[in-house]
C-alpha cells in the first residue's frame, strides 16, 4: 500500500506521509506522520518551543490528498500535480515533536484535472486542521 507514496513529487525531505494507514483507491486515504523533532523549519519554529507549523499541516493535507487522487484505478495519474489552492481551512492547534500525526483526506470532486479535496490532520483526540484544498494537474493523452 505504500508503493502509493511514490506518487509524491516531494524529495524525503519535504514529504509529511510516513506512511499509509487505510486506501480507498481514488476516494479516500488515512496516514499518519510522525513530528520527530529533526525537521529543519522546527529549528525557527519556535526556538526553545518547536511547533510544527499550520502551513505544513495543511501541506499534509494536500500530500495525503495526491495519493488518493492518483490512486483511481479508472484514472489515469495526473502530471505536475501540484497543490493549486486552499479555502476553509482551520488551524485549530499545533503538533510537538514526538506527537504522531494522523492525516484524513478524501476526494470530494474532479473535473479534468481538477481535484477537489478536503482532509484534516489530528494528534489523539484533538483536531488540528481541516482544509479545502484544489490540486491540479495535466491529463496525459
Amino acid at each position: 500500500m505504500n508503493d502509493f507514496l511514490a506518487a509524491l513529487p516531494h524529495g524525503p525531505e519535504f514529504r509529511f506521509v510516513d506512511a499509509l494507514d487505510s486506501l480507498d483507491p481514488g476516494k479516500s486515504a488515512t496516514a499518519h506522520y510522525l513530528v520527530r523533532g529533526d525537521e529543519g523549519f522546527l529549528a525557527g519554529h519556535f526556538p526553545g518551543n518547536p511547533l510544527m507549523p499550520g502551513v505544513i499541516l495543511i501541506e499534509a493535507i494536500a500530500q495525503l490528498g495526491g495519493v488518493v487522487a492518483q490512486s483511481d484505478p479508472a484514472l489515469a495519474p495526473l502530471e505536475d500535480l501540484l497543490l493549486t489552492g486552499v479555502r476553509g481551512a482551520k488551524i485549530l492547534g499545533a503538533a510537538k515533536p514526538g506527537e504522531m500525526l494522523v492525516l484524513k483526506a478524501e476526494v470530494e470532486g474532479r473535473l479534468g484535472g481538477m481535484i477537489q479535496v478536503s482532509g484534516e490532520v489530528s494528534v489523539a483526540d484533538r483536531v488540528l486542521a481541516t482544509a479545502k484544498i484544489m490540486l491540479s494537474g495535466r491529463e496525459v493523452g
